[in-house]
């Protein structure tokens, strides 16, 4: 994995200094469940109190954007956004859209808006994981599923492809690209810049929520914007798995000489926002009703807003964003986001309908159909990214 990086590492187990001053990073299960228990405690002893937390807070999300690469943050250039050919359904429309994280960068998507509604309306951003099926990326019926009744409720929502998957792969660039998370992270926030330049948006009512490494995007994303109002990240807060891929622990932003932290403060930093942690027991999110949500409310209790977090647990169920999952996700947004569940929560069963879905190709939603079919000015696949600075 360290040949895809972009600085020379040192993998280290915990608490085992690393043999010079180059950074360690913190891959995959990177320690016992027991060893986490230790490192949350640890990390209780720096804060008692809000501000206490808040010099931490400021620590924390320095260290990810500088280990991330984006300190300075890169300019804001122009996003140019493309879209393709729009369809509408029964309370919703969906069309191909896409824009330029950077000149010559693109990020790839779908985006979803409520039809027969009067806006302003919120959005939300739906990043998605690594799942590399033949359904996979934005393309995946679960993520269409998630998007279309969310929209259906009154929210424009921006679903986007992770570098080399989705329409980023069928143009020719790989997930292995060494600047995955950088690029992912900066797509984030630009994907919030992009959903703010929609006059139909009301730019203060922003969620995010995704799953798997999609989950890692959602916390990443609230922890760097505050532009983020509400947060639920699915399957991937865990005090002892900080990622398997380069694109979520490829990097030095959880650990290095100055501070040591973890996905667990990566998600406190949405305090005192409302966020939603779901978890399984099939997975590495198994201990978060014990261990990460109750470290993650203790920080909402310095805000007095314990009541903006919540857990939804699913202790039988396996990694995923299955209609469960959705089912605990949506009340979520509509309570916080102020969406309208008329004509799809069904009041007698509890139950959000996603019947009105209607499942795109991926055909039908590729932003270029080609790579001929894209501007002169296209960075060519594998290229090397250059992040436009103030004064370069």
């Amino acid at each position: 994995m360290g040949a895809l990086l972009l600085v020379s590492v040192s993998i280290a187990a915990p608490g085992v200094p690393a043999d010079d001053s180059r950074p360690t990073l913190c891959v995959g299960n990177y320690q016992s469940e027991a060893d986490a228990v230790k490192q949350l405690a640890r990390f209780k002893k720096t804060h008692s109190n809000l501000g206490e937390w808040k010099t931490r807070e400021a620590k924390i999300r320095r260290q990810i954007l500088t280990g991330a690469g984006l300190v300075p943050l890169p300019t804001r250039t122009p996003l140019s956004p493309v879209y393709g050919k729009k369809a509408e359904f029964k309370g919703y429309s969906a069309e191909p859209a896409g824009f330029e994280a950077v000149p010559g960068f693109f990020v790839y998507g779908t985006l979803y808006r409520p039809l027969g509604r009067k806006g302003p309306f919120p959005a939300v951003l739906c990043p998605h994981g690594h799942y590399r099926g033949p359904e996979g990326a934005r393309q995946r019926p679960d993520q269409q599923h998630r998007c279309a009744t969310l929209a259906r409720m009154g929210a424009v929502v921006f679903s986007y492809d992770m570098v080399g998957f989705g329409d980023s792969a069928f143009l020719g660039w790989n997930h292995g690209h060494r600047q995955a998370l950088t690029l992912q992270t900066w797509s984030s926030i630009r994907a919030i810049d992009f959903v703010q330049s929609l006059s139909s948006v009301d730019g203060k009512r922003i969620g995010v929520t995704g799953c798997s490494g999609g989950g890692t995007q959602t916390f990443l994303l609230t922890a760097v914007d505050d532009r983020v109002t509400v947060s639920v990240p699915v399957v991937m807060v865990s005090a002892h798995f900080f990622g398997g891929c380069h694109c979520e622990s490829g990097m030095p932003i959880h650990k290095t000489p100055a501070l040591e932290t973890s996905n667990v403060e990566f998600a406190a930093l949405a305090a005192p926002r409302p966020l939603k942690l779901i978890s399984v027991g099939g997975d590495w999110t198994k201990n978060t009703p014990k261990v990460e949500y109750p470290y993650i409310r203790g920080i909402y209790s310095y805000f007095g807003k314990e009541a903006n977090v919540e857990n939804a647990h699913f202790a039988k169920e396996d990694h995923g964003y299955q209609l469960s999952k959705r089912q605990a996700m949506y009340p979520f947004m509509v309570k916080h986001l102020g969406l309208d569940s008329t004509g799809v929560l069904d009041k007698a069963t509890g139950k959000f309908d996603e019947t009105g879905t209607k499942l795109q190709t991926t055909a039908e939603m590729r932003v270029f159909e080609s790579r001929e079919k894209m501007p002169a000015h296209a960075l060519k696949p594998g290229s090397r990214v250059v992040l436009p600075r103030r004064g370069k």
